[in-house]
């Protein structure tokens, strides 16, 4: 009985120690795009103020171009310098989807989806995406951590998403210039 029992309490803490180091190896993993090398930054600035400082980012530093609007796979981090609500963000996204043809019935759905997943950003703090091309996940940077917040399974709203800034039809072509790293 007393065997038993030592062998039951040794198969948890097994258990238990390659659950730890599962999960360890997964957040990692998750991970790694902060260390992929930089395509190129730019900075957004409305009027005279300053908005956020985005980079590109890819495993080996260079953007594939494509007739794809987002070659993958690729992380677009973006360090916000003022304060931004979950609203504005989902404002501002979809003013910019309209302004690229988008049509409202899918905008709606997919500002559903995002609502569960933009947080209140305050100066100082990042969102990023990190996209496979087909799915997508959300980063948030704050307080010293980086945590997931949401994942994009959809490939035609993870493509929506990146085109705001990687389109050739972006509002901002500058941007996408410099994200891109074209001079």
């Amino acid at each position: 009985m007393r065997v038993k029992t030592i062998i039951n309490a040794l198969s948890s803490l097994l258990l238990m120690l390659y659950t730890q180091t599962s999960y360890a190896s997964a957040a990692q993993a998750s991970l790694e795009w902060k260390n992929w090398s930089m395509v190129g930054q730019a900075q957004l600035s409305v009027l005279f103020f300053d908005v956020y400082q985005s980079r590109l980012l890819t495993p080996n530093g260079v953007y594939q171009s494509s007739d794809d609007i987002s070659p993958h796979p690729l992380a677009l981090a973006i360090d916000y310098q003022r304060d931004i609500s979950s609203r504005q963000l989902l404002e501002a996204t979809d003013e910019q989807w309209e302004k690229l043809g988008y049509q409202t019935p899918m905008r709606k759905q997919w500002l559903v989806q995002l609502k569960s997943i933009f947080p209140d950003i305050k100066k100082g703090q990042q969102l990023a995406y990190v996209t496979d091309g087909q799915t997508g996940q959300f980063y948030y940077q704050h307080k010293g951590q980086v945590d997931a917040i949401g994942t994009i399974s959809d490939e035609t709203l993870n493509d929506a998403f990146l085109a705001i800034w990687l389109s050739p039809n972006t509002q901002y072509p500058k941007l996408r210039k410099q994200l891109i790293g074209v001079k």
